[in-house]
């Protein structure tokens, strides 16, 4: 049965998946094992995934969701070699290209100044340092000392979503560098192995504003920024994901005419990635094409003689219909 193929592929994967993506497969199994549960896998057809699709738009989800529940489906098709003799008939929802949205200077302002009044100290740190190293979420809650090269000013990314992102090595700017050496000094006794962004405790609620956490665990990572993320968003009146600080940071980079191979191995992707992520951007970094089209003018291009070359062309039309 399908739940029971699920949990022999679930762990059979754990070792090579990262944790968020078993909490992910995990979490569509919810979905899908009142669907699928108790069916024999040697049964599923493709009108199954056709009614599995019609039943989630129909509850709200999106495509793309659904597209990622199918996903497991397929990968455990796939493992006991049934997925071939349907995929034919199966057609995946069509997604949005939709890739966020970039945050103005402005908005960047007022969600700093959001951040700093923020009860979680580290809130503001690593804002900053994702729009100045274009980092993943996931990235930089795992970020370890050993991973920090502040004499050299680098990060070497530790665990990531992808296999291209793990591994990289992002250089600092000022601004990460300054807000980064400031963070370090407040862990005097830190280890390598002890995380940048750790577990603290505040103040319970209702109480004043702490401006040192009362509790720190270097050992364990920080659980998650939402709460004082959302509030900070609030306190802002900005729109935005914290993704979007990712996407902001590409945009930036693109506009300023930095080649899009160089921001690829910047931002961790794949080749496959980076092709498709060529289309999706390919409106971003346009003064830059220019410049580059520029360069195909030719030596000694003057805009006059094109014009008088476009001039006797029509001189030579007219004279040839008179």
């Amino acid at each position: 049965m399908f739940g029971v193929a699920f949990e022999e592929w679930i762990k059979a994967k754990e070792a090579h998946l990262a944790a968020r993506s078993v909490v992910i497969e995990r979490a569509n199994l919810k979905h899908l094992s009142p669907f699928f549960g108790k069916m024999l896998l040697c049964d599923i057809t493709a009108a199954d995934i056709a009614a599995y699709q019609a039943k989630r738009l129909n509850e709200g989800a999106s495509p793309k969701t659904v597209n990622l529940e199918l996903g497991t489906v397929r990968a455990i098709l796939r493992k006991h070699r049934m997925w071939a003799a349907i995929q034919p008939d199966v057609r995946m929802l069509r997604t949005s290209e939709q890739i966020g949205r970039a945050i103005s200077a402005e908005e960047e302002t007022k969600l700093r100044d959001a951040c700093r009044e923020s009860r979680s100290r580290s809130l503001l740190p690593v804002v900053a340092v994702a729009l100045s190293t274009a980092m993943r979420y996931s990235e930089l809650r795992h970020l370890h000392w050993a991973n920090m090269n502040l004499p050299g000013r680098s990060i070497t990314v530790g665990k990531s979503k992808t296999e291209c992102g793990e591994g990289r090595t992002i250089p600092l700017n000022e601004r990460a560098f300054a807000l980064l050496s400031f963070w370090a000094g407040l862990f005097p006794k830190r280890q390598a192995e002890h995380y940048v962004f750790p577990a603290e405790r505040y103040g319970a609620a209702g109480d004043d504003f702490l401006p040192c956490a009362h509790s720190v665990e270097p050992t364990k990572p920080i659980g998650s920024w939402g709460v004082a993320w959302a509030a900070a968003k609030k306190r802002s009146g900005v729109r935005c994901r914290f993704h979007d600080l990712r996407h902001t940071a590409c945009t930036r980079m693109l506009e300023a005419g930095i080649p899009f191979s160089v921001v690829a191995s910047v931002m961790g992707w794949s080749a496959s990635t980076t092709v498709r992520m060529a289309k999706r951007y390919g409106h971003t970094g346009q003064e830059a094409q220019k410049q580059a089209v520029a360069v195909l003018s030719g030596a000694g291009f003057a805009v006059s003689g094109a014009q008088n070359w476009a001039q006797s062309q029509s001189d030579d039309a007219n004279a040839v219909r008179m």
